[in-house]
């Protein structure tokens, strides 16, 4: 069980389920990690239990690597597409998880490549979005963008993102972007306050590297990872986007839905209840 965030809210909650799972008959808990320590060795665990919102999804995500472990998420956030369980539902369903009836979504993840003028580089594993943003500059971006060996076009505005379909109900959706499900293999590419009003977000195949690069570049520039990882971007770096060889693995429980997580997070109501005029 992870639960990163040191609010007294988050903590008392993990106690809590802690000692609710540990006198819970046939589930054995193996670790608990509630601080900034590299937390147990999860290799004799068969799920992740995390506590918090999506951003300690993405933290437990990075965290597992190339060892990526089935996780259950527990909304103590806000919206919380991935962590979409209470801490009340999680208690009720202990006997599922104990009978393993629950079933494991595998969704894309990552790898983004940011590589220097001297050829230097850093890598890092994610699951939601990269995004290449104009953030302290106050200067509009021109991003030029190829897929696989095809050049696409040059974006210009506040930055770009490229997203998976995970992401997409992330930074891409409040910059204008499509949901997609999130077991499809494919990315979203959304500009961010385009320049050119005919540059739409595109969805593309996931099996062929995406690659970034800006022409121009001011100081303020900024290389931005699932919202947590932030670089400065210099003249003449590249960045790349490519499908991970992992997978992230959602543990779903019974009764809980991709459609139905939209419906109860962004509020879908159908059509609205319209009077009918008096005669």
């Amino acid at each position: 069980m992870l639960a990163r965030d040191q609010s007294a809210r988050v903590q008392k909650v993990r106690a809590e389920l802690e000692q609710t799972l540990l006198e819970f008959e046939g589930i054995e808990v193996v670790g608990v990690a509630s601080t900034r320590d590299p937390g147990p060795d999860h290799r004799d665990a068969e799920i992740a239990v995390v506590l918090g919102g999506d951003g300690a999804i993405l933290r437990a995500c990075r965290q597992f690597g190339t060892d990526q472990l089935p996780i259950l998420g527990v909304n103590l956030g806000r919206l919380g597409f991935l962590a979409d369980s209470s801490p009340a539902e999680l208690e009720q369903s202990l006997s599922l998880l104990r009978d393993r009836e629950f079933s494991i979504v595998e969704h894309l993840m990552f790898e983004c490549e940011h590589r220097h003028r001297d050829d230097s580089f850093e890598a890092y594993l994610g699951l939601n979005e990269v995004v290449l943003s104009s953030a302290g500059s106050l200067a509009m971006l021109d991003v030029e963008l190829s897929i696989g060996d095809e050049q696409v076009t040059t974006y210009s505005g506040d930055g770009l993102i490229i997203s998976t379909p995970v992401g997409s109900t992330a930074h891409s959706l409040s910059a204008g972007g499509p949901i997609l499900r999130q077991d499809l293999q494919a990315f979203v590419v959304t500009p961010i306050c385009p320049h050119t009003l005919t540059n739409r977000p595109l969805v593309d195949r996931a099996d062929v590297p995406y690659t970034m690069t800006v022409p121009h570049i001011e100081d303020g520039v900024s290389l931005v990872v699932d919202g947590q990882i932030k670089q400065p971007v210099r003249p003449h770096d590249r960045i790349y986007v490519r499908r991970a060889d992992v997978q992230f693995l959602l543990v779903k429980l019974p009764g809980h839905s991709y459609y139905g997580t939209l419906h109860r997070k962004l509020g879908w109501s159908g059509q609205p209840r319209y009077r009918r005029p008096k005669s």
